[in-house]
């Protein structure tokens, strides 16, 4: 899922108004921020393999310590306390620790049974969605459209930068989420990994359209 974990991080905002767009969408991607790191240190192993789903051509190997329950919510508790102590706001952290967290239930819906409970030998779990491209669209634009709502309702432009950015921000996630559903298969896990590295880049840019906005009392 990509969508669908920046859009939880939009609509966030509504509940932790002090907090950084950046810093939601760092939380609600956090796990496919860890994992191109680990694939390529040979930690994690990813194969590209066309049709193994009809929305997305990974088979994800092995990806336990970035995708496990067990170690999601061990990531969730390192991001929000470490997010505590530096800007002492719980409201901010406890929302910053779910974020991470739901990131694993998204992808339960979407992927084939392939993500472990803990690292080791673990049953895998998946819905499938991606099975189902209709379904998936539906279910990734549906939940992008919702939460860009909520965070546009919960805040309001300082400037036209936090209007016009907010909307180029959106159709980029759009741009790229088109290039990820209806794009030729990546050339290698090499490739994947470093383009997922590039997630940053939105963080950075969700930041930047933030600190154009502010909040607003709904």
């Amino acid at each position: 899922m990509l969508l669908g974990h920046y859009a939880v991080g939009m609509a966030a905002k509504r509940w932790a108004p002090r907090t950084s767009l950046g810093t939601l969408f760092a939380a609600a991607a956090l796990l496919d921020l860890i994992w191109p790191v680990l694939v390529l240190a040979g930690i994690e192993i990813v194969a590209i393999t066309p049709g193994a789903t009809v929305v997305n051509p990974l088979t994800f190997i092995s990806y336990p310590w970035s995708h496990s329950l067990v170690m999601t919510i061990v990531w969730a508790i390192l991001f929000g306390t470490g997010y505590l102590l530096l800007r002492r706001y719980l409201t901010g952290a406890l929302v910053l620790a779910l974020l991470v967290v739901s990131h694993w239930l998204l992808d339960f819906v979407v992927h084939a049974p392939d993500l472990p409970l803990v690292p080791g030998k673990s049953p895998r779990f998946g819905l499938g969605l991606w099975n189902s491209l209709p379904a998936s669209l539906a279910v990734e634009l549906g939940l992008f459209a919702l939460g860009l709502w909520i965070y546009a309702r919960a805040t309001k432009a300082r400037d036209l930068a936090g209007l016009w950015g907010l909307i180029g921000m959106a159709l980029f996630l759009l741009l790229i989420f088109a290039g990820a559903i209806f794009g030729p298969p990546p050339p290698g896990p090499e490739t994947v990994a470093v383009s997922d590295l590039g997630q940053w880049l939105i963080v950075a840019l969700a930041a930047w359209v933030d600190n154009h906005r502010r909040p607003i009392e709904l």
